[in-house]
């Protein structure tokens, strides 16, 4: 089992917190750092010191460490058009020496592109235009030099393209999908996806999410890896565990309940859980980046034992 550091800056970091984290990630034996994309914060809080680009912080971070992964979980399709997400994807790709994962989603939180003016098509309009972007920055990220790339959609048309730059993953970096695993997005992960990635829902929930993924798969004889994303909450007894429950505005016996809360043995319990699924990675979703003693636990009383 892999275990990711999952951060969610839009409730309020800035770049030097997110790399305090990044390297707490890399020196305490973590796979992957990855980064919501999101452009407002949700629930309580102000935001402060406000929202930060998801790309643009993974380039700095591709400078700033050396070994762990770095990804997005997800970006939003409505943020960006195709071709200019596949170029950043590459670019930090080459900076980071190969180390970039791209985590893809249609969209949902209207508030946000209110706040910032993106325009938001209805749920139709917006999974529709996702199919098309993941299909169209899939083929640019596996076009080969000297080669070029078109596509003709209903809503984008890509004409003559060198696909340039070039990844150093080949044929392109990974690419994540995840959700629901509805007819749709089951097949469109099982014809193009890596990884299928269900967040934040019990086990028993996610795994007959990940059986119509894998029936889905059956047809396009691919391999996925399937994982898991949770809400960290980690504490040598339970006293520890409702103190860090608090300071993340949750209740600790729901997260024993429903994510990754309680002590590193029931924590392993629940991992156990997620493997048994056919779970083969999981997200730790850390709301609190000041708290790296966090970090540490998880590192020295669950990462050896998974």
């Amino acid at each position: 089992m892999q275990l990711r550091i999952f951060t969610e800056p839009q409730q309020g970091a800035s770049y030097d917190d997110l790399l305090r984290v990044a390297r707490a990630t890399e020196s305490l034996g973590f796979n992957a750092f990855f980064r919501s994309d999101h452009y407002l914060s949700m629930g309580d809080g102000d935001g402060l010191p406000g929202p930060s680009d998801a790309w643009l912080t993974l380039a700095a971070l591709a400078r700033d460490t050396q070994r762990i992964r770095l990804g997005t979980l997800v970006s939003p399709t409505t943020f960006r058009l195709p071709g200019p997400l596949a170029i950043s994807v590459a670019q930090v790709d080459a900076m980071s020496g190969g180390r970039v994962e791209l985590g893809m989603g249609a969209g949902w939180f209207a508030a946000e592109h209110e706040a910032y003016g993106i325009p938001y098509p209805d749920t139709a309009e917006r999974f529709d235009r996702f199919v098309e972007q993941v299909e169209i920055v899939d083929g640019l990220l596996r076009t080969p030099a000297g080669e070029t790339f078109d596509y003709a959609g209903t809503y984008f048309q890509v004409r003559d393209s060198p696909a340039l730059p070039k990844p150093v993953q080949s044929p392109r970096p990974p690419l994540i999908l995840g959700g629901a695993g509805k007819k749709r997005g089951a097949e469109l992960a099982a014809r193009l996806a890596d990884e299928f990635n269900v967040p934040f829902r019990p086990v028993a929930e996610a795994s007959a999410i990940f059986d119509r993924v894998r029936a889905a798969a059956q047809v396009t004889g691919r391999e996925l890896v399937y994982s898991a994303a949770g809400v960290l909450c980690v504490g040598r007894d339970d006293a520890e565990v409702a103190r860090r429950a608090q300071a993340i505005g949750h209740d600790a016996d729901e997260l024993r309940r429903d994510q990754l809360g309680g002590t590193p043995q029931q924590v392993l319990e629940r991992i156990g859980e997620w493997s048994a699924a056919g779970v083969t990675r999981l997200y730790l979703q850390v709301l609190d980046l000041a708290d790296l003693d966090h970090l540490e636990l998880v590192a020295s009383e669950i990462l050896p034992h998974v």
